[in-house]
């Protein structure tokens, strides 16, 4: 049975929210919003990017404070006005961004700031025991003195969460906790979060992953504008309900493309041909693959099979040790991204806000980024082009922003991926490399993606893109290329492309099916 079959009598609130306001620059993030959680209570709260999930739990968490309302804690008013003050209270955020201290070991970043100490000096060896308890909670099993930088990002998040239960949170909020986890990993953390839940730990939990707000949640609160737009309980929970509620409207289906059985022989090169390519990260395995113009191909694989260091070494990010890349069949070198651009190779990284944007600046400077020197009269950036080029792109991609001089951190994450695309789009690309397209996107703004993509593939646009969603994998791939541990363990076309045989491969399994 699973946990949304399980009916919960009314539990009395321990944690209230009413009428929340919070206006950023621009935007008005919350307008009235009103929430309540029980002892208990695994509470999933649900809206498109920008709907004010992130401001509401920030405001919860002491991180922001509202403009009005008030939040109530045991039936008494409180004011969470700083992270101190939450975490007094019982309430803990594991932040969708990772909050770790790279330079610091597992188990100083377990226990920051709460060091326990003895006549003025840290306890190490006491942090090291308590640490292993908390990691052995997240099914992770690393010595709490490695430092937390070694880590890969799969298990950094882990150790975030390890953080937020050393606290003994009464009250644990998670924003897109599973965001970087294999299926295992989540299916570690949903044990901890079922077991959390029969000791009385309340939690709130933020997914666009909807299979797993309907394993979890006994409630759904759904947000849409930054208003409340409807609740679900029990059985009403499914997909279809939690996607009427969000945006508004049916989106019966995100994936419109038609896929051709194969890609016909035109007696040209492919757009994109890779031959004995080593990764840096795995030199051992010899890569060979091609794709051809207008065609859209997925690199399947779990976490830690090598996908994005392909994709890193096809930019120029980490070159590749050996082999070669062939575009329309004329070798090029591409030892820098710069080398990369100059070759019409375009590439949107798995972390927008850190390797994607520059959050401080404004659309039109983020928009124009890749194109500076080609939009530039005698030495100077052509502000009037400029301007013409951001029109054009916030039109064609429909990104939701007041104006082209918005700062683009106020901008939702679907909306600032869509300018990520717009940035490279400019450039007119032959070749596309995404890394996690839609990851941290609302199921909204997924299909206008995933639309965008579509695009640009009719477009003669050769994409090959990395995601760890099974259903994107099999929604917009015409073919599909599998790793396991650095090597290519497969190949399926779309009419053989299955969760089971994508699965197979992906562990290390024979290749059952074939391409033909």
């Amino acid at each position: 049975m699973k946990d949304s079959d399980i009916t919960l009598s009314a539990p009395t609130p321990i944690l209230e929210a009413r009428a929340l306001t919070r206006s950023f620059p621009g935007v008005r993030a919350l307008r009235g919003v009103n929430l309540s959680i029980g002892a208990g209570e695994v509470l999933a709260v649900l809206g498109e990017n920008g709907a004010g999930k992130s401001t509401l739990m920030k405001i919860l968490a002491g991180v922001l404070q509202p403009d009005s309302g008030e939040i109530l804690l045991d039936g008494r008013p409180v004011k969470m006005n700083s992270v101190p003050a939450a975490l007094a209270h019982g309430i803990a955020l594991i932040h969708q961004e990772l909050n770790l201290a790279d330079n610091l070991d597992v188990g100083a970043n377990i226990f920051l700031g709460r060091e326990p100490g003895r006549f003025g000096f840290i306890q190490h060896a006491r942090i090291r025991a308590e640490a292993r308890g908390f990691l052995a909670q997240v099914g992770l099993d690393v010595d709490p003195d490695l430092l937390v930088s070694r880590l890969p990002i799969g298990q950094q998040q882990r150790v975030e969460i390890a953080k937020a239960l050393s606290v003994n949170a009464r009250i644990l909020i998670m924003d897109e906790p599973t965001s970087s986890l294999t299926q295992h990993e989540a299916g570690q953390l949903f044990r901890v979060i079922r077991e959390l839940s029969s000791r009385g730990v309340s939690v709130i939990y933020i997914s666009h992953r909807l299979g797993e707000v309907r394993e979890l949640a006994h409630r759904v609160v759904v947000l849409r504008d930054g208003e409340n737009a409807g609740e679900l309980r029990n059985s009403q929970i499914t997909h279809d309900n939690m996607v009427k509620l969000m945006v508004g409207r049916d989106v019966s289906q995100f994936y419109h493309r038609v896929h051709a059985t194969a890609f016909a022989d035109d007696g040209g090169p492919p757009a994109l041909e890779v031959q004995g390519l080593r990764t840096a990260a795995h030199p051992r395995h010899e890569l060979n693959f091609s794709v051809r113009a207008g065609e859209i191909v997925g690199l399947a694989g779990l976490v830690g099979s090598g996908r994005t260091e392909v994709l890193q070494a096809l930019f120029g990010v980490v070159p590749a040790s050996a082999g070669r890349i062939l575009l329309k069949g004329q070798p090029v070198g591409v030892r820098s991204p710069m080398q990369a651009i100059r070759a019409r190779v375009a590439l949107v990284p798995e972390d927008r806000k850190q390797q994607g944007l520059l959050l401080e600046m404004a659309v039109r400077e983020n928009l124009s980024l890749a194109s500076l020197c080609r939009d530039q009269r005698y030495g100077f950036l052509n502000k009037s082009r400029e301007r013409d080029l951001s029109a054009g792109l916030i039109q064609r991609l429909a990104v939701k922003t007041p104006h082209d001089r918005q700062i683009v951190q106020f901008l939702s994450g679907g909306n600032q991926q869509k300018v990520v695309l717009g940035k490279w789009l400019a450039l007119e690309p032959q070749v596309l490399l995404l890394d996690e397209p839609t990851r941290g996107v609302d199921v909204g703004a997924k299909a206008e993606i995933y639309g965008i993509i579509d695009d640009l593939a009719r477009r003669g646009v050769a994409v090959l893109f990395v995601s760890s969603e099974m259903e994107e994998v099999l929604g917009l791939s015409d073919r599909a290329l599998v790793m396991h541990e650095g090597r290519i363990t497969g190949e399926l076309p779309h009419h053989r492309l299955t969760e089971e045989a994508v699965m197979q491969l992906a562990t290390g399994g024979a290749a059952a099916v074939t391409s033909t």
